[in-house]
């Protein structure tokens, strides 16, 4: 598996979000919005793709898919 993570600096669920992928051995990738410049029209723009408003951080895809914020990839990764 790999992810994809939109976070922000002091963000108590994008903490939790990289916790869990590093204890499941998920590789990701981290776009901090507060430090890669374009990132926020990065995330609008994939957004806008499937019709998604992302109003908080996380958000976070695997393998390619939309999973939304750390309590959806939470529940997502518990079904497997």
């Amino acid at each position: 598996m790999n992810a994809k993570i939109y976070t922000k600096n002091g963000c108590t669920f994008c903490v939790q979000a990289k916790t869990l992928m590093a204890i499941r051995g998920i590789k990701y990738e981290e776009i901090n919005m507060e430090e890669v410049e374009g990132s926020r029209d990065e995330l609008l723009a994939e957004c806008a793709k499937i019709n998604v408003i992302p109003r908080t951080v996380p958000q976070i895809w695997i393998d390619g898919e939309y999973i939304g914020g750390f309590t959806e990839m939470k529940a997502k990764l518990d079904a497997d």
